[in-house]
């Protein structure tokens, strides 16, 4: 079954690409902290990358929807680009700039959702919940590891994004129902509409 809608197929493409490179990222990242307690949270942070790249894919499949070799070689130099400079750049920015993605990841979910609404197809609202859900989770471990960090409320100012910023309105300890949940994200684009490809 092939869909026509554009932005859903695009968004799909990107966000399996974006999956490998979150993970190879992260697979530096665990490496080149010393922690066991840290480097246990941050691999299986890379697992879920891996599984969420897995479930895309297979609703991919669902529609004849094939990846894209461009954003698969972009994403794959990106990915082992950032895991390498994890050994080099100190243990703060690894951990805020994971934050920062993973809190513009969660739209990224929520939108794909609204997208399959908009054509009808609500089969894979409970997924995409779970998956949007699980990268709010990812924000909120990177968030709280950084909150009384010196260096925070100047990164924040600069990126917008930390104790006090978020790129997205779901709350964990206030989360809603599947059906509930359409209302988060509702003014946000996601990143294949506005062009970071």
């Amino acid at each position: 079954m092939n869909i026509q809608h554009p932005k859903l197929v695009k968004l799909l493409q990107l966000a399996y690409s974006a999956e490998k490179a979150a993970a190879f990222a992260y697979i530096g990242h665990a490496g080149s902290v010393r922690e066991a307690g840290e480097k246990s949270a941050i691999r299986q942070i890379e697992l879920d990358e891996w599984q969420h790249r897995e479930t895309v894919l297979s609703i991919m499949k669902l529609y004849d929807i094939r990846p894209l070799k461009y954003f698969e070689v972009k994403y794959h130099i990106i990915g082992r680009i950032i895991g390498a400079s994890c050994y080099v750049i100190g243990w703060f920015m690894p951990y805020y700039f994971a934050g920062r993605l993973e809190s513009g990841n969660v739209c990224e979910y929520f939108i794909m959702r609204r997208y399959f609404n908009e054509i009808g197809i609500s089969d894979h609202d409970e997924v995409l919940y779970e998956m949007g859900m699980k990268e709010k989770e990812h924000e909120v471990y990177f968030q709280k590891a950084l909150e009384t960090n010196r260096l925070l409320p100047l990164f924040e100012k600069i990126f917008g994004w930390g104790n006090k910023g978020s790129s997205n309105d779901v709350d964990l300890e206030n989360r809603v129902s599947v059906e509930e949940s359409k209302r988060y994200c509702r003014n946000r684009r996601s990143a294949s509409e506005k062009g970071h490809e």
